[in-house]
Formats: structure tokens, C-alpha cells, sequence
């Protein structure tokens, strides 16, 4: 089990403007802090909504760099920076069998129940970390846990023979 956040640190906690279940920060058996639900979470209800600072991929690329981040991309140009006026959401740990997952509307990310969820229940997303970066230790002890927070690389398709002649890859 990781070693839990130090006593020194302010525990951090959920902005109810950005929820309206309620919610506690807390200690994770999966990564540093974990966020739980309070009460019932109901399938495909908006669970919590992340928030921080908008910055520019340049900026991202320069916070990267730290030992413990909270950068979500939010598309071609710009990130969300958790560390900074982030709602609570940021503290939502990975599992490869997550019960919420991430959705981006009109700019906003939404986190969104892919199940019921019970009190008491540590809330996850899958990560899914791009395969060509380098391979993050999962933790996340799910049963069927892929070992890295990456993605599977996907397989190069075979190339198809054609009455004898080789086709062109088609990828």
C-alpha cells in the first residue's frame, strides 16, 4: 500500500459548486488521496465536474515536469490544471475497471457514473495514458488491471495477400 499523504498537508476536499452528490477526500490504498461517495451515485448521473486553470500546451509542458501533477487535456490547445482552482475532481484516482468515465462537452469536463455507485465507494476513471509515452505503474487492483495506466498498444494489422500478390497496408 502507497504511504498515505503526509500529516502536515491540508487535506483537500470536493467544491460542492461543482457536484451535487456529496463527496469526501480521503486517504487511497490506490494513490495518495481518493475521492468517495457520500451517498448513491446513480448510472450515467454527472458525478463531479474538473475544474482549474486553463493553460496553454506550452504551459502544460512545463508543469509536466513536476513529481505530482493534475493536467488534463482538454483538447489540441489547451489543458485543465487541477493544482490550480481545481474542484476536488483531480484527486479521482485511476482504475483500468473504473466506475465513471470522462466526458468533454461545450468545454467543460464532466466525470459521469458508468454504474450505480455505493456509499462509501472510492470513484475511478481510466486514465488511458497514450502507449507511446512512458509506462505508469498501475495500482489500481482491479481484477482485470493492465499493470500500466497506458493503453494497450493496438496490434499492426497483417498484410492481406491477394491471389498471390501483396496488398498495401491499409495502416
Amino acid at each position: 500500500m502507497p504511504s498515505s499523504p503526509s500529516a502536515q498537508q491540508q487535506t483537500p476536499s470536493i467544491d460542492p459548486r461543482h457536484t451535487r452528490f456529496k463527496m469526501v477526500v480521503r486517504p487511497s490504498p490506490i494513490h495518495r488521496w481518493g475521492v468517495y461517495a457520500g451517498e448513491r451515485i446513480p448510472k450515467g448521473h454527472k458525478v463531479i465536474e474538473y475544474t482549474g486553470e486553463r493553460i496553454s500546451r506550452r504551459e502544460t509542458a512545463r508543469r509536466s515536469d513536476g513529481p505530482l501533477n493534475y493536467l488534463f487535456t482538454l483538447d489540441d490547445y489547451w489543458t485543465i490544471d487541477g493544482n490550480v482552482g481545481g474542484s476536488g475532481a483531480q484527486y479521482i484516482n485511476h482504475s483500468c475497471d473504473p466506475n465513471c468515465h470522462a466526458c468533454i462537452v461545450r468545454g467543460h469536463i464532466l466525470y459521469l457514473a458508468l454504474r450505480d455507485i455505493r456509499p462509501g465507494e472510492e470513484l475511478t476513471v481510466d486514465y488511458r495514458f497514450d502507449h507511446n509515452v512512458p509506462k505508469v505503474p498501475c495500482s489500481c487492483g482491479a481484477a482485470a488491471c493492465r499493470g500500466t495506466i497506458n493503453l494497450k498498444k493496438e496490434p499492426r494489422q497483417p498484410r492481406k495477400l491477394t491471389r498471390g500478390k501483396k496488398s498495401k497496408r491499409t495502416t
